[in-house]
């Protein structure tokens, strides 16, 4: 993924509205970030717990969620498969929904689907973090196939919410 600005992920999001936007809570860290390790930039919002985001670039300009997700909590958390990456993070999944965009987003409608908890997808695939014992499973695919099931994944739940 090519690094963002600030500026260019505020104007990413598909399903908020332009004020909310300009006052989610960007990362402060972007300069830092593994970029050239990242498929998608997913965080989230230290300011408030229950909100997340994750932006991606599709047809070479980037698109943003804003997503709803549990608060994590001090307790272990419960061990499922990212539906994004196929990873069972030892950090637990998230049930993550976000609002669709338009005019169904306005009446309420949503989609959700398991990600993990810490939004680290592309850094597990990659093994660039640990994601515990058996977390993952045993494949025949290369890593670039990993990666591109991992994007197509996220493409296609960017583009359920904008549909």
């Amino acid at each position: 993924m090519k690094p963002l600005t600030e500026q260019e992920i505020r104007t990413a999001f598909v399903n908020c509205t332009k004020g909310e936007a300009r006052r989610l809570s960007v990362p402060r860290d972007l300069a830092d970030r593994p970029w050239d390790d990242l498929d998608y930039l997913g965080w989230r919002d230290p300011r408030s717990p229950g909100r997340a985001y994750l932006v991606i670039e599709l047809d070479d300009r980037p698109r943003g969620l804003v997503l709803r997700c549990p608060s994590p909590t001090n307790t272990q958390s419960r061990r499922g498969m990212c539906a994004m990456c196929l990873t069972s993070p030892t950090g637990g999944v998230s049930l993550m929904v976000a609002p669709k965009a338009g005019r169904a987003g306005q009446q309420g409608n949503t989609v959700g689907t398991y990600l993990c908890s810490d939004l680290a997808c592309s850094l597990y695939v990659r093994g660039k973090k640990d994601a515990g014992a058996g977390a993952r499973l045993p494949e025949s695919l290369t890593l670039e196939e990993k990666i591109q099931r991992t994007v197509a994944n996220v493409a296609a739940f960017v583009a359920n919410v904008t549909s």
